[in-house]
């Protein structure tokens, strides 16, 4: 690995440590305004909004000008989301302004490693960028629980530095200052050099060549698996960040700034599970991890029975790991065939948009099971069976495939 993609990992690190804390002090915010508990769900969605609804013109943006500077320019826009909170603004709608940053951010961080780097080192790649990813989360949620703790923003607002008068703010500052140092190392990642032709500014046809892009993926037999598990894992994921918050305040009676550091635990597995897998499974073994996401789903609803903190984080690392271990052989496989269908820009927007909305669904079910009352555990239940049969179906369609590969094979041959 070159200087050029260790800089883009320190630049990736900051920014999504400080996107995962500041969801936790976001959250802590809504607790203290007494606000009903399905807005916490509606905050996490508030984040993904945008990459949602700019799906078909962030590629694009991403594909226009070098990334590092595309990755500047959206850390500033995370910058000025932080400082909105200052001025009063509810933290729903701060959240999606920092959002709005993350949508940019994105195609230019997944899209410049296919500049970087040879096809056969992005297992390797994904695996460091999606270790240094978990490990920012779990550093960033730890950091959020920190903040959120007597020990945290309330000790530095008693700092009695100008502005900075009340814990929130304190907890905010921070936050734009992790920004900002992010928004230092993009200015330092070398221009690759990968230069597309001009991008189209029309948003009718921008659309129209989105739509045509996610059509290439979906009808791609290796593309529409791997973009399927990956949508799926994405979703599930930031379900259940909010699932294990709930649970631990029910089940294993933590308050929230404790809370936070179970979340820690699922990470940590998440990063071993990557690692091992980034050593173990070539690009073209990428397939075989499927059965593990069926098993995940499974050991899921293990939870309901789970009173004890020890045993708690066994089953939360091995739900991490389990993750880990068969999420980075898809991304890299998903990568690799967006890169062969079309420019790495325009298919990892594809991914975020179908990433993007698979959490926009789950975390709206989540919502109205909270507002319906249901009890915990049948959530819990529910999630983790529907993740186990979604994931089945997943591994019927690609033996389907490989079935209808198979014979159209042995027909060419015969012809010959």
């Amino acid at each position: 690995m070159n200087r050029g993609f260790y800089t883009i990992m320190a630049a990736q690190f900051f920014s999504s440590l400080a996107d995962n804390a500041l969801i936790f002090v976001a959250i802590g915010m809504l607790t203290a305004m007494k606000a009903p508990a399905s807005l916490t769900p509606l905050l996490r969605e508030s984040f993904v909004l945008f990459y949602v609804l700019l799906a078909a013109f962030v590629g694009a943006f991403a594909d226009s000008m070098p990334k590092g500077r595309v990755m500047f320019i959206a850390n500033l826009i995370k910058v000025f989301g932080c400082c909105l909170i200052f001025f009063g603004v509810h933290p729903l709608v701060a959240c999606t302004v920092v959002g709005f940053g993350a949508a940019v951010y994105s195609p230019a961080k997944y899209g410049i490693l296919t500049e970087l780097l040879p096809p056969d080192k992005l297992v390797a790649a994904n695996g460091w960028i999606e270790g240094l990813t978990v490990m920012s989360i779990i550093l960033g949620t730890v950091m959020g629980g920190v903040l959120l703790s007597v020990h945290g923003g309330a000790w530095l607002a008693s700092l009695g530095v100008p502005y900075i008068d009340t814990a929130t703010k304190a907890e905010l500052a921070v936050l734009i200052g992790v920004y900002a140092l992010a928004a230092g190392f993009n200015l330092r990642i070398p221009d690759t050099g990968a230069r597309y032709e001009r991008q189209e500014r029309n948003p009718a046809k921008l659309i129209a060549d989105f739509a045509d892009c996610a059509s290439t993926l979906w009808k791609d037999k290796l593309g529409q698996i791997s973009l399927a598990v990956t949508t799926l894992f994405w979703g599930a994921g930031a379900t259940l960040q909010l699932i294990v918050l709930k649970w631990a305040e029910r089940s294993l009676h933590m308050p929230l700034d404790k809370a936070t550091s179970l979340i820690g635990v699922v990470a940590i597995g998440v990063a071993v599970g990557a690692a091992m897998a980034a050593k173990m499974i070539p690009l073209k073994k990428s397939l075989t991890v499927i059965p593990l996401g069926i098993i995940m789903g499974l050991v899921v609803t293990a939870m309901t029975m789970v009173y004890s903190l020890a045993i708690a984080v066994v089953l939360l690392l091995l739900i991490g790991f389990l993750s880990g271990f068969f999420v980075v052989p898809m991304n890299a496989l998903l990568q690799h065939r967006g890169h062969v269908l079309m420019s790495a820009g325009h298919s990892i927007a594809v991914q975020n948009f179908n990433e993007n909305l698979s959490i926009l669904t789950m975390l709206a079910l989540y919502a109205l099971m909270i507002t319906l009352n249901l009890d915990l555990n049948v959530i819990i239940v529910l999630f983790g069976l529907s993740l186990a049969g979604i994931m089945w179906l997943i591994g019927r369609r690609h033996a389907a495939n490989q079935r209808e590969h198979d014979s159209l094979a042995l027909i060419g041959e015969h012809k010959h």
